[in-house]
């Protein structure tokens, strides 16, 4: 590898450790603030104190995967890396100091500081230094060459995505492909240009001309990518497979390992693992918290559809929910009927069906509040799609190609398609489909900041009171 490449590396290594020091000297400046708080904590405490928190904070990072390349990663995800590697360092450290009884020697001011004090400081010390990075990227820092193996259409795409991320710093060094032109897509003037043949890459990977070559190949092509695979293998340079996944409807791509044999998934629930973990928290705190606060008007509302109409106060029908496993969902009673048989027609605009106060309850959703205990009991969510009647499931599973997907994740009180006007009837097949659309998109792009956002919007929705009847 050349020079020029050996420098790359340096300079790449000098910001993984730059992020490494950055993180203890942060821990260490809040540590010595939060003890300032706390009367006669002398140096031992704080040396004391900061290196448990540094070895283990950086034990837990190891694990997290906070000190790998974010190299093309959004900001977003290593800030949100961050701030779950210090929830899990937290509660460890605390009962640490409460099995050995020296948390009883700080102040809570002290204890409050330090716990918020820091993620905050090496989250707005990693953006400084991503920022930094960037720019100098941007300026022809840091770069690495890359070249595309495949004159296609992955191929185009995979170098505009490059091309609209310079702070991703990389640069193009060109297309190369064996076939003839007349048989490969037209490079567009402003994309890049055809260098030559895979002999020709080869032989500018060997002089450490190229950094990473990404093959575009189509997935049917096995024999061309071996070979170009045994060609390189004669390199130092990185190589990437980059497949036409675009061929399918992916709903969730991730890697897995099966003793040893790669695998991808296409139909996946995203939040297995950590996100997991994360999400079903956020609904037990956040759902508790609601009904709290919701226990007082949902007496009140009992009681006046109790003394109002004839029938139970509660209705439950049965609906699927994670995976297609039935479940019982609660709401309010609305209606002087309770179909949840195979059979289940859909309230209308103006339905005589409805109650007087029924009609209230739907259009501001208040009907809805009883799924807090679904939610908390862990057969829903507060956000996700928002789960049908198993008869509707029966009939729109055989008219909408993969609307049973919409079921990999756990059903939600309110979801993505409610904020973006899909709430009501869905009179029209197009009205069903736009919402299992808006389903899917939810689960490939799911995180807890999206989850927030669809939670806001939805007050918003339930005050504007469209398609609600």
């Amino acid at each position: 590898m050349s020079s020029v490449s050996r420098g790359i590396s340096f300079h790449e290594s000098l910001f993984y450790s730059l992020h490494r020091l950055a993180d203890a000297a942060v821990i260490c400046l809040v540590t010595r603030f939060a003890l300032s708080h706390t009367d006669e904590t002398g140096l031992t405490a704080f040396l004391t104190i900061a290196t448990a928190t540094v070895l283990l904070y950086h034990s837990i990072a190891e694990f997290s995967g906070l000190y790998r390349s974010w190299r093309g990663t959004r900001l977003r995800r290593e800030v949100a890396c961050v701030l779950l590697t210090w929830c899990y360092t937290v509660p460890v450290l605390l009962g640490i100091g409460l099995l050995t009884q020296h948390n009883a020697v700080f102040s809570y001011e002290s204890k409050l500081i330090w716990i918020i004090t820091a993620p905050i400081a090496m989250v707005a010390a990693r953006v400084l230094l991503r920022k930094t990075q960037q720019q100098l990227r941007v300026r022809g820092f840091n770069l690495r060459r890359f070249a595309v193996c495949g004159v296609n259409e992955l191929g185009v795409q995979l170098a505009r995505n490059v091309e609209r991320a310079p702070e991703i710093g990389l640069r193009l060094t060109g297309f190369y492909d064996d076939r003839p032109e007349e048989r490969t897509a037209e490079l567009p003037a402003d994309v890049g240009r055809r260098i030559g043949d895979l002999d020709e890459l080869v032989a500018r990977a060997r002089r450490g001309d190229i950094d990473i070559i990404y093959i575009t190949f189509p997935m049917r092509a096995e024999e061309r990518i071996r070979s170009v695979l045994a060609k390189l293998g004669d390199t130092t340079a990185s190589v990437y497979i980059v497949p036409d996944f675009f061929v399918f409807q992916l709903l969730h791509a991730r890697w897995t390992n099966i003793n040893g044999l790669p695998a991808v998934s296409v139909f996946e629930n995203p939040l297995c693992g950590v996100d997991g973990l994360v999400k079903r928290t956020a609904d037990l705190v956040f759902g508790s918290l609601l009904l709290a606060v919701a226990s007082l008007p949902m007496l009140i509302i009992s009681a006046v559809i109790k003394l109002s109409s004839k029938g139970p106060v509660f209705f439950r029908q049965r609906r699927y929910g994670l995976d297609g496993r039935e479940i019982q969902v609660w709401k309010f009673r609305t209606m002087t009927c309770c179909d949840n048989g195979d059979q289940v027609r859909q309230a209308k605009r103006d339905d005589d069906r409805i109650t007087k106060i029924g009609r209230l309850l739907r259009r501001t959703s208040l009907d809805e509040l009883p799924q807090l205990f679904n939610v908390i009991e862990g057969s829903m969510s507060l956000v996700g799609p928002r789960p049908h009647a198993s008869a509707h499931n029966e009939q729109y599973r055989s008219l909408i190609d993969g609307y049973m997907l919409r079921h990999k994740v756990k059903p939600g009180i309110t979801g993505l398609a409610q904020v973006n006007g899909y709430r009501g009837e869905t009179e029209t097949l197009d009205k069903m489909e736009r919402r299992v659309a808006c389903d899917h998109q939810y689960i490939r792009e799911w995180s807890l900041w999206m989850d927030a956002k669809i939670l806001v919007r939805t007050l918003l929705v339930v005050f504007t009171q469209r398609n609600a009847y």
